[in-house]
């Protein structure tokens, strides 16, 4: 595109000599010439691909269907972008891939940020991707779990340790009394109602698109305790290192702005997203189920505030109760000030 771009202006240049010097305007071909180079450079300036690497908390599935949407409409080519999804198992994993450089920017739950921070770890928070809660605790209605006590002594299913499952339900484990040492926790991977319908696990800590899920292959029915009702965390943010927002903010903008057009254009358009999952995601073979999910996601992903302030902005006084509650509980050891490493900075600039 760069290459094309080149060509179509130094034939424009071309024919505007021809025109110039055919007419004996010498003065108006010096001023094209200058006109020209100024151009060139605009174009070069503006072409330049940039990689930004994307560390996800899990494989692409159908709830980030905008990013799909995004790369299938040369959205991020657009905004000089060569972008690249970088798939993990939890918020720990795309935290990890940022610091170890991996990755420029991790797709993670707050959780797995402050627990970075808490090891020093210098990182800033720049965009709120779903500013809800969206983890819960199933089980199902024979077992009889009706309060978080009842799980003393059970099996229960979490993704993974490095995932939002984990730390929810830890949350909701200490608001109990309890640590994990009451339960017995088993990893079950993303598909983690699996467990559940076999009753290999009493309850598994999950998603609001999770429960949908199981619901939809005839779960049955279930009790639910939901974790924003303890705590209403952020589910998840987009995180860089320091040093990756202080000399790439330029960049960090372009990508935001896109992902932040994919999600208004995915929020209008649910049924062309859910087209472009069938092909990107890994769980996407089914497109009706596919808008389903996306419409969770999409009302996920906006409340009052945002409808207010835009898509991606960063609620500060929220983070600092979840930082604080997670202090209260034992999660954190130590204060990590939040507050200091939020910015709305780049979110102001978006379109």
């Amino acid at each position: 595109m760069k290459v094309i771009k080149k060509l179509g202006s130094a034939f424009l240049f071309a024919v505007l000599i021809v025109i110039a010097v055919g007419c004996g305007a010498e003065e108006e071909v010096q001023e094209v010439v200058n006109e020209e180079e100024s151009s060139q450079e605009e174009v070069t300036t503006e072409f330049e691909l940039e990689k930004i690497r994307m560390a996800s908390w899990s494989q692409p599935i159908t709830e980030q269907a905008n990013l799909y949407l995004a790369e299938e409409r040369g959205w991020f080519e657009e905004a000089a972008i060569d972008f690249e999804f970088i798939p993990g198992a939890g918020g720990g994993d795309a935290v990890r891939n940022i610091i170890a450089g991996n990755a420029d920017i991790a797709f993670a739950n707050v959780e797995a940020v402050l627990l970075a921070l808490e090891q020093g770890e210098d990182l800033r928070i720049i965009y709120n991707i779903y500013p809800e809660n969206v983890f819960n605790l199933i089980s199902l209605k024979e077992s009889n779990i009706t309060s978080v006590e009842d799980l003393r002594g059970q099996d229960v299913g979490i993704y993974s340790r490095s995932s939002g499952t984990y730390q929810n339900l830890l949350v909701l484990l200490h608001q109990a009394g309890m640590t994990e040492d009451d339960v017995n926790l088993i990893e079950t991977g993303v598909l983690n109602f699996g467990p559940l319908m076999n009753k290999q696990v009493v309850a598994t800590a999950a998603t609001d698109t999770g429960l949908f899920d199981a619901q939809r292959n005839e779960l049955g029915e279930v009790d639910v305790i939901e974790v924003k009702d303890v705590l209403n965390t952020p589910a998840d943010v987009f995180v860089v290192t320091e040093k990756t927002f202080q000399e790439r903010k330029e960049a960090l903008v372009r990508f935001l702005q896109v992902y932040r057009d994919s999600v208004a254009y995915t929020m209008e358009h649910p049924e062309e997203a859910a087209e472009v999952a069938v092909g990107a995601a890994i769980d996407g073979q089914d497109v009706e189920r596919n808008i389903e999910i996306i419409t969770i996601r999409n009302n996920t992903s906006t409340n009052e505030e945002i409808a207010e302030k835009g898509l991606g902005w960063l609620n500060l006084d929220i983070l600092q109760e979840v930082e604080q509650t997670y202090y209260d509980l034992g999660l954190l050891s130590e204060r990590v000030h939040v507050e200091t490493i939020t910015t709305n900075e780049l979110v102001e600039q978006l379109n």
